[in-house]
């Protein structure tokens, strides 16, 4: 697993939605659910997709909003996985309603 560059990561970047956030070495996305039921089952999808990758996000909820940072840690930065993950987040997330 390699260390993306500065150009991939650009590259990457256009493949996914534009609330994804460049941040350093990580890429974040926050999500606002209706309720916190909403919420966690959002976390829920994608803890069954993350742990099939073997890919685990960093986040964080508090009440109806999650939000989701990437990286990977083993290399201190950017790979492949967490844009793969990035685009499987952001496939689960399209089948929520009445997100905020």
């Amino acid at each position: 697993m390699e260390k993306l560059n500065q150009q991939e990561i650009q590259g990457k970047m256009k493949e996914l939605s534009d609330a994804w956030i460049l941040k350093g070495e990580s890429i974040h996305k926050e999500f606002l659910f209706r309720d916190f039921i909403q919420a966690y089952s959002f976390m829920t999808s994608v803890a069954f997709v993350a742990e099939k990758s073997d890919h685990h996000p960093n986040w964080e909820n508090v009440y109806n909003k999650v939000n989701i940072i990437l990286n990977t840690h083993d290399v201190g930065g950017l790979t492949n996985k967490d844009f793969q993950l990035a685009k499987e987040i952001d496939q689960i997330i399209k089948s929520y309603d009445n997100i905020n």
